[in-house]
């Protein structure tokens, strides 16, 4: 019976069959959806419920390279596409040192990329130690985005070339994510628009409306400049130094003849234009260390605006913080920022020396020199004190610096890239660096493109109006592109230099000594092992140590050999010097356990250490042992086999 009916069920399958492959023609796998940025729509289109328009016109920058090509340069921005192109091109160009993944998938369902580069045969990625980079968590600062792009493409094309990159890549790991932010970023590029971080609808000005008064490109020049109009409470004048009548002068509230604002109309009636735009939320303000909400309640306590609803709400902060933790031996971390030209750090509510350790305060001091002396900086240092100078310090709340050090135990720096345009020298001879010279670096170094001269324009409600200034999103907010590769490429090598200090382990000599017998036929032999930490970091901070980031360092020792006649062991570890971990075994097992360990502590960088202990053996049997040493942020030392009696 049961063959009849195996043979039913073949029957009824084979004329089922020509059926459900038609069915089965029919069903189409899910596609990604078709991004704004991608589609042929003269509009690009942002996603969210907001109570403004969310529709705006497609511009392409002369500055940005939107069609990839095999050929990377940096003479120019990049699109994402263009990004994630190069990113692939590199994947399957070395096979051997990438791994190219998606990390996360952004608010409005982008992927975020990131890369790690190692060297495969040289062991695994999180057996060495590791260095984080990362751009473009805001939205506008794209000259991150390039950092690291660069620093990918330098170190993949000098691999087997260059003996310090190749050293580099074979003993260390380095993950790379250029665009942590792909909403902002591509809405930066593909539009006028221009915002901080994540797109997410939010209440900018506290009037129970989401995004609903966005800046406008009112004449249709691809970009967002500033509008001026006459007002007899005006707060600017013309300058009268420049006769070119561009500059504009601030003189006090109503003391001047000029208003000058944001390009667009007022779209809520409130008196201010462009004040809620797209998104607003901070993902520098959402990380969880010492997070603040946007609003308290009883109006006695810090909050911090755009902060978001608690902390890690943003996926692209979440991805970044649950990555690290997933991956303790990352060591150092720079996830950069633009346009206040300095190498920022922790902490970002007091003063350094109030809440870091000096041992790991001494090595931040160490890489500020460092950095300034690879970028030209004039400021290095911390938020708090360092960043405001000479004003009032101004606490930053849910700050990535904050969580790098304080929670995670690393080296982290959030650089700023580019200055602002800030004049190079005084090139008038009128004793100021000022905005003036600005005017005539733009015109001499840059063909004039960073200033937009002021043009007659009718605007709805203001009536006549002029629409000119400075270029806010390449030259403001970012270096003009024929002139960003210096300072991507400085920034870069201040983080390559960082990887070099990485601490790098490596076994020294050992010895193996008699040192008794004994007439009962046992010998006692002491062991030394030696290993170095030949790099410039210790193996871990103290204040990783502090919150259990890493683990001490640890020796493990297997003997082998003839280490047991039947049950007995034909050897001892005297004087605990190595103790066995707990639980070793299966409860009911009646195997030995010839696995010891011992807890070293910490390396420090450029050392020396050892590790000795005593072993009895009984009788004249051989004995050997193998020895591995495993840390956190350090590396694992390979095993290294030592006969203690032949």
């Amino acid at each position: 019976m049961r063959i009849r009916r195996t043979r039913k069920a073949m029957a009824l399958a084979t004329l089922l069959a020509p059926a459900l492959m038609m069915a089965a023609q029919e069903i189409r796998p899910l596609e990604r959806p078709v991004f704004p940025e991608a589609d042929t729509s003269r509009f690009y289109t942002v996603g969210g419920y907001r109570h403004g328009i969310s529709f705006f016109p497609k511009v392409r920058d002369p500055h940005v390279e939107y069609e990839p090509t095999d050929r990377l340069t940096f003479d120019k921005y990049h699109s994402s596409e263009v990004i994630y192109h190069h990113m692939k091109r590199f994947a399957a160009q070395y096979p051997d040192l990438v791994d190219l993944y998606e990390v996360a998938t952004s608010y409005e369902g982008r992927p975020i990329l990131q890369m790690t580069v190692t060297n495969k045969k040289t062991g695994k990625a999180t057996d060495k130690p590791a260095a984080y980079f990362e751009g473009n968590r805001h939205s506008g600062e794209v000259s991150s985005a390039e950092s690291v792009l660069w620093l990918m493409s330098h170190l993949l094309d000098n691999y087997g070339k260059d003996p310090e990159i190749t050293r580099v890549i074979d003993n260390n790991t380095i993950y790379l994510r250029p665009i942590n932010n792909p909403d902002g970023h591509n809405l930066y590029m593909h539009t006028a628009q221009a915002n901080r971080s994540t797109v997410r609808p939010t209440d900018n000005d506290g009037d129970g409306l989401l995004d609903e008064d966005p800046p406008i490109d009112l004449n249709g020049d691809g970009k967002i400049l500033r509008m001026r109009y006459k007002d007899p409470e005006g707060d600017y004048i013309i300058d009268p130094r420049d006769k070119s009548g561009r500059i504009m002068k601030y003189v006090g509230k109503g003391k001047g003849e000029y208003k000058v604002v944001s390009e667009g109309i007022d779209h809520d009636g409130d008196g201010k234009i462009g004040e809620d735009g797209i998104g607003g939320l901070d993902l520098h303000r959402n990380y969880p260390e010492n997070w603040r909400p946007m609003y308290e309640a009883t109006g006695h306590g810090w909050s911090q605006n755009t902060a978001g609803t608690f902390p890690l709400s943003e996926i692209e902060t979440r991805s970044v913080v649950t990555f690290l933790l997933e991956n303790p031996n990352i060591y150092v971390v720079n996830s950069m920022d633009t346009r206040v030209p300095m190498h920022l750090r922790a902490p970002s509510t007091s003063a350094p020396e109030e809440r870091m350790y000096p041992e790991d305060l001494e090595w931040y001091k160490h890489f500020d020199q460092v950095g300034k002396s690879i970028t030209g900086y004039e400021k290095a240092g911390d938020v708090y004190v360092a960043y405001n100078g000479d004003r009032t310090p101004t606490p930053l709340f849910g700050h990535g610096p904050d969580f790098g050090y304080f929670y995670y135990g690393a080296i982290w720096y959030g650089d700023e890239i580019w200055d602002n345009g800030k004049p190079k020298e005084d090139y008038n001879n009128d004793g100021e660096k000022d905005e003036l010279d600005q005017l005539i670096w733009d015109e001499r170094e840059n063909q004039g493109r960073g200033f937009t001269n002021w043009t007659a324009f009718q605007h709805p409600t203001l009536g006549a109006v002029e629409i000119g200034g400075w270029d806010p999103k390449f030259f403001s907010q970012n270096a003009p592109s024929g002139h960003v590769e210096p300072w991507i490429k400085n920034e870069a090598l201040f983080n390559l230099a960082m990887i070099k200090h990485l601490p790098r382990l490596e076994w020294g000599d050992y010895e193996v000594k008699k040192i008794k017998s004994y007439r009962t036929d046992s010998t006692d032999y002491r062991v030394r092992l030696t290993y170095k930490n030949i790099g410039k970091l210790p193996t871990a901070l103290k204040q990783a140590h502090l919150v259990k980031i890493v683990k001490p360092d640890r020796l493990n020792v297997t003997f082998t050999g003839q280490a047991t006649e039947g049950e007995r062991p034909n050897y001892q570890v005297l004087n605990e010097s190595l103790t066995q971990p707990k639980p070793w075994r299966p409860a009911d097992s009646q195997e030995p356990n010839h696995n010891y360990h011992k807890e070293l502590g910490y390396a420090q960088g450029e050392s020396s250490n050892e590790v000795e202990f005593t072993v009895r053996i009984y009788g004249e049997n051989p004995l050997s042992l193998k020895a591995t040493l495993n840390t956190t942020r350090a590396g694992q030392l390979p095993e290294q086999e030592i006969r203690i009696r032949e």
